[in-house]
């Protein structure tokens, strides 16, 4: 048995200690403030803050701080000694690669938005897929997916 406070030896490989350059440290601060920034990267970035510093805290320890799995814990803190700042960003997806382009999304809205067909008081799904070149079940999910109802 220990005494009380006494700290109990770590199990498991020794961790390779997370040290953070002054620019590094006052980056990922920066993403855990930001009202911009996506939950899941200001997430990260409290990992890898949480990770760093003196001596090596046990992952077990900053998870039930951050209220996260020690397996979060690990992979963030492996990704970030691997890749620095660009390995807490999202790894492509598997599956399909989208094939209309954010541009040609933005397009239909800002044309929806913002301009009236010729001879016509309002757009039509046939209308704006004529004007965008996409097809018309295309453009109704964009204008479902922002909400936009540019009929009467």
């Amino acid at each position: 048995m220990t005494a009380a406070g006494a700290s109990v030896p770590r199990r498991g490989p020794k961790l390779e200690p997370l040290l953070l350059s002054a620019e590094e440290r006052a980056e990922l601060e920066r993403r855990t403030r930001r009202a911009t920034s996506a939950q899941a990267l200001a997430l990260r970035a409290r990992i890898v803050l949480a990770c760093a510093g003196p001596g090596v805290p046990p992952i077990v320890a900053v998870a039930r701080n951050l209220q996260v799995t020690a397996d979060t814990v690990r992979k963030w803190r492996r990704r970030f000694l691997a890749e620095q700042l660009n390995g807490l960003a999202d790894e492509p997806r598997p599956g399909r690669p989208p094939t209309i382009s954010v541009d040609q999304v933005q397009a239909v809205v800002v044309t929806t938005l913002e301009q009236l067909p010729k001879n016509a008081t309002h757009w039509s799904r046939k209308s704006m897929a004529e004007h965008s070149g996409l097809s018309k079940s295309t453009v109704g999910r964009i204008w479902r997916q922002f909400q936009l109802k540019p009929h009467p």
